[in-house]
């Protein structure tokens, strides 16, 4: 999952260049760290492929799964052959189907950019998980793995992959950490790491899928058209999680009404969930109070918001009473703010009067700011919750249970500045047409977003305007299909979303690995 809060460099980006590289969504918020403080470059006498092979077992299903988990460093190289880095990934393998080429892989990562793959491996994907508390809240240290029940290792075999720089992935010594830090560089690393696993690992045959959060998500849609491109690599399916692949409709920027729609109904749904709507609205369900949120949002709202300066006193006054409604904020603070809350407000305002702040990776959460009057929050009490858990529990699990020895630190988190933009400089970063282009190219090729509904990271409101806007034929939306989980960017922390989540992604991927030949008209 997670990303890191590039909130500062942005703000100094807008004001001093009026860059549009809108803060990244992360399912983790990383730590800003330096280039140098990343490098640890691997010499190059080490450039040899070194994997740990294990054998374990677990139970999925009510059937017990033998299956080999192989933590290794593959050498990524130029063209020439000199190694550029060293790529760590974790492979979980199905002991059971003799026929590996017909059986279905999945390659997943997280977000950031920057952040490595322990949020799906050790929340979701991996055959272990961390313990979290009831409903996905903070378990108290110490703290302890279990057997992954709602692994997808009954329907696919799962690759975890840790971009250069994060997890124990390393450039070479002398390598330029530019070649892997930008939106382009960072899309045709995972496309050749993809390519060079297939090859080694005889997977050419197989189905196949890609499988990313937060920032991932971005990264999905620019691999899927880069794998079939440029290396004619075609895909069975691509599952986003928590997604942004239109980085407009989480940017505020004066004119981008768009962001302000797109996470409306996130305000409602949090307001809803800490009891701060009016009694009508509180009192439905909650797929009845986001039916209409979103109604009001993308109509009412979104059409007062175009107007303007030419809405009237009496009109602003009317349209901050609506949005009170759907916000849980009072009125005077909505006119204040020019009917346009940002979420930075937002998780400060509304529960403001108890001295609490709500979580951005997830608005069910709570947590006290040392200053209760202030605009921003200190911390994100949801990023914190599983922050400690998830890597005590990796650096224990690669160690103690695959047997993968190093004295490496692993990095859930490391980013280097600058993140090159490229050709995006100047805009929003938008990869919405390298889907399209992927899809009109793959007509077998379909696609499962999973939405949070209390994810304020990348609300979910956002991600439907952005799939709405897709092609412009019924064609593409009839290969997408959308899921709705009542917890945040990482839903899967909540167990009984979990099993949501599982049943989706498998039910997803059996009906699209390719048993039936004939593509969706």
């Amino acid at each position: 999952m997670r990303t890191r809060c590039l909130e500062d460099i942005i703000m100094a980006m807008i004001v001093c260049l009026w860059v549009v590289t809108v803060e990244p969504a992360r399912a983790q918020q990383q730590v800003q760290v330096t280039v140098d403080a990343v490098t640890s470059a691997t010499p190059e006498s080490e450039a040899t492929d070194n994997f740990s092979i294990t054998s374990h077992n677990v139970t999925i299903g009510g059937t017990e799964i033998q299956y080999t988990a192989t933590a290794g460093t593959l050498v990524m190289r130029h063209l020439n052959g000199k190694p550029k880095a060293n790529v760590f990934f974790v492979s979980y393998v199905n002991d059971g189907p003799k026929d590996k080429g017909a059986r279905p892989i999945t390659f997943f990562y997280n977000g950031g950019p920057g952040s490595a793959s322990i949020w799906l491996h050790m929340g979701v994907m991996g055959p272990r998980r961390v313990q979290m508390a009831s409903g996905g809240f903070q378990p108290a240290p110490p703290y302890s793995l279990v057997d992954n029940e709602y692994s997808l290792l009954d329907v696919t075999d799962v690759v975890a992959i840790d971009p250069v720089s994060t997890g124990f992935s390393r450039p070479f010594e002398g390598e330029d950490l530019k070649q892997f830090h930008g939106v382009h560089q960072d899309i045709k690393f995972f496309s050749d790491f993809i390519r060079l696993y297939l090859t080694r690992f005889d997977r050419w045959t197989s189905p196949k899928y890609l499988l990313g959060e937060s920032y991932g998500t971005l990264r999905s849609a620019g691999v899927a058209a880069d794998l079939q491109a440029r290396l004619k690599i075609e895909l069975n399916g691509i599952i986003l999680v928590s997604s942004v692949i239109d980085f407009m409709t989480l940017y505020e920027v004066p004119g981008n009404n768009i962001y302000y729609a797109s996470f409306l109904p996130t305000y409602t749904v949090t307001a809803w969930y800490h009891k701060r709507l009016p009694a009508d609205l509180q009192g439905l369900n909650l797929e009845e109070v986001v039916a209409k949120s979103r109604a009001f949002a993308f109509g009412e709202y979104l059409l007062a918001l175009t107007k303007g300066n030419r809405l009237s006193r009496e009109e602003n006054q009317a349209m901050a009473e609506k949005m009170a409604r759907y916000t849980g904020l009072s009125s005077r603070y909505i006119l204040q703010a020019n009917l346009r809350v940002n979420d930075k407000r937002f998780r400060k305002e509304l529960l403001r009067d108890q001295r609490l702040m709500v979580g951005r990776l997830d608005s069910r959460f709570t947590g006290i700011d040392a200053d209760a009057a202030g605009e921003v929050q200190e911390f994100d009490p949801s990023d914190t919750a599983a922050g400690g858990a998830f890597t005590a529990m990796i650096n224990d699990y690669f160690r103690r249970e695959l047997n993968w020895k190093t004295d490496l630190s692993y990095r859930s988190y490391a980013f280097g500045n600058p993140w090159d933009y490229g050709d995006f400089a100047g805009r929003y970063v938008n990869l919405t047409e390298s889907l399209r282009y992927t899809m009109a190219r793959n007509p077998f090729l379909q696609v499962f977003v999973a939405n949070g509904y209390y994810d304020v990271a990348t609300p979910f409101g956002g991600t439907e305007f952005t799939f709405d806007q897709l092609g412009f034929e019924s064609t593409y939306q009839e290969r997408v299909s959308m899921g709705y989980y009542e917890a945040g960017h990482m839903m899967y922390i909540r167990l009984d979303v979990l099993q949501q989540f599982k049943h989706d992604v498998a039910a997803f991927i059996q009906a699209s690995d390719g048993s039936s030949r004939e593509p969706i008209q």
